[in-house]
């Protein structure tokens, strides 16, 4: 079995010395090793809450001024939000590797979306390491609830094949395109509802004059919520690893009436009629709007659940997004909501707004309320950063960085970031360097384009104005750093930089 947590031991040693050595291992983590105190209570829950598509300016505690966002914006009050974090990618699967894994794109496994038929995408292999399966060896329960999208059941990259204990929700992203599909998964098992052919992407028909044809009886974000609700009142004696990976905002549109109907009515003088993608809605700007209202609601519904059960005090919340919003396709209107605030791009772009998104911590006792940070922390940074929670070792191949230190109130004592590097094989191939408030940006590769761009962030964050000309020093450190910080790739390879 896979694991770089020490508390690992070999097969065929007896269980009894496998739970002693457990126990000691986490008494020594009581006495200073991780987040536990010096009365050896046990270590925090840890919630990961993930948002899909949400844009780094659609929050109130962001900027937003039409959207409301009360749970999460209370969630920011209550804790820490940082300014200049960042996903693993700009788009799904590849983010969530990197979440997951802890290893930045230029070295992960899975460095874009790639879908595998009949249902699933590319698979995390055996031998990666997840930020379950390191917890899942520390004493943690863990269950995942929402989208997956890093393997089919029954693949390497089945959640359950890859730390999670519990699974319930879409393995595969094409499938969570419809809020009412078929079925769901329950830990390799499907879970068939009451939605008969309820599409995520289609037009309305000659003559038809309604949109009853793109809802079902069964709305799978409220199935997946109660599940994800079953599993912390199940282990709430326990130390538990709850992942919520969300389906809301990313399309289709198909978000509840009542959050609708409460934004106004002349936002929407015509409605979207599907040609750009997904399905139709009377609404679309109030129905986009919803979207996030009800990803707010439900992240609202799970921290009163952690209230109600006395979990709140001793559970680590987190709250991000897997990239940027989406490119204005299936009646979006990003520029309307200013999705991205000042910043340029969106899904699927390696400039602020495809990579840049919102980052949110709660943990009483450690962090105050209202702290706000400009730390550039990264997707990859959360495995290291509960490797040293739990007292676990982290994997040899995580080039993440702990941010605990920041939680804890000593950001002095983190490791200072030189460099944060992406690599993406889409859109026609990206790649981007941030070095100190510098980023370097390298598009079109697969068209064989090799100008670099360069864009000072403190100064201009919409990376508006090219310096790249007035400073070949930089651009040539940023050509050097994208040869060398990466690892070849045989799934994913990258013209120029891979055979």
């Amino acid at each position: 079995m896979r694991s770089p947590v020490r508390l690992r031991t070999p097969p065929h040693w007896p269980r009894w010395t496998a739970l002693l050595l457990a126990g000691s291992a986490l008494l020594g983590a009581a006495r200073g090793q991780s987040g536990h105190d010096a009365a050896g209570e046990r270590p925090p829950n840890l919630v990961v809450m993930l948002a899909d598509d949400l844009g780094w300016g659609e929050l109130g505690c962001y900027g937003q001024r039409k959207i409301a966002t009360p749970a999460l914006d209370r969630l920011a009050a209550q804790g820490l939000r940082f300014t200049q974090g960042y996903c693993g990618a700009p788009v799904c699967a590849p983010s969530r590797a990197v979440l997951l894994t802890g290893r930045s794109s230029p070295y992960a496994e899975i460095r874009d979306n790639r879908e595998v038929k009949p249902e699933g995408q590319h698979p995390l292999s055996d031998g990666a390491v997840t930020l379950a399966e390191l917890v899942r060896d520390a004493g943690y329960a863990t269950g995942a609830f929402g989208k997956w999208g890093l393997g089919a059941v029954g693949s390497s990259g089945d959640p359950n094949r890859q730390g999670f204990a519990r699974f319930f929700g879409y393995i595969c992203q094409r499938q969570a395109h419809s809020y009412y599909p078929d079925w769901l998964w329950v830990d390799g098992t499907r879970l068939w509802l009451d939605n008969p052919g309820v599409p995520g992407h289609g037009k309305l028909s000659e003559g038809e004059t309604g949109y009853a044809r793109f809802r079902g009886n069964e709305y799978a974000p409220a199935r997946i919520l109660a599940a994800a609700k079953g599993f912390v009142r199940a282990h709430a004696g326990r130390p538990f690893f709850l992942y919520v990976p969300f389906v809301q905002p990313h399309l289709a549109m198909q978000p509840p009436a009542d959050l609708v109907d409460a934004y106004p009515t002349e936002w929407d003088a015509t409605p979207y009629d599907g040609a750009r993608g997904y399905v139709p809605h009377p609404r679309p700007r109030a129905g986009y709007a919803a979207m996030i209202g009800d990803l707010d609601r439900q992240v609202g519904e799970l921290l009163a659940l952690l209230d109600e059960l006395g979990l709140a005090e001793r559970t680590l919340v987190v709250f991000s997004s897997d990239n940027g919003p989406t490119h204005d396709v299936g009646g979006v209107d990003t520029a309307f909501f200013a999705s991205t605030g000042p910043l340029r791009g969106r899904k699927g772009s390696v400039y602020e707004g495809g990579i840049r998104v919102p980052w949110l911590v709660r943990w009483p006792g450690h962090i105050a309320p209202g702290t706000v940070s400009d730390a550039v922390i990264a997707a990859q940074d959360l495995l290291p950063t509960f490797a040293e929670l739990v007292g676990a070792e982290m994997p040899a191949d995580s080039d993440g960085l702990s941010f605990l230190p920041i939680l804890r109130g000593r950001p002095q004592e983190r490791p200072a970031r030189e460099v944060l590097a992406f690599e993406f094989r889409g859109y026609g191939g990206q790649k981007a360097v941030r070095m100190g408030d510098h980023k370097a940006v390298l598009r079109d590769i697969e068209r064989g384009a090799d100008r670099i761009e360069l864009y000072d962030l403190a100064r201009d964050p919409g990376e508006t104005r090219d310096l790249a000309d007035a400073e070949p020093e930089l651009v040539a450190r940023a050509r050097t750093l994208f040869a060398e910080r990466r690892s070849p790739s045989t799934e994913f390879p990258l013209r120029g930089y891979d055979r």
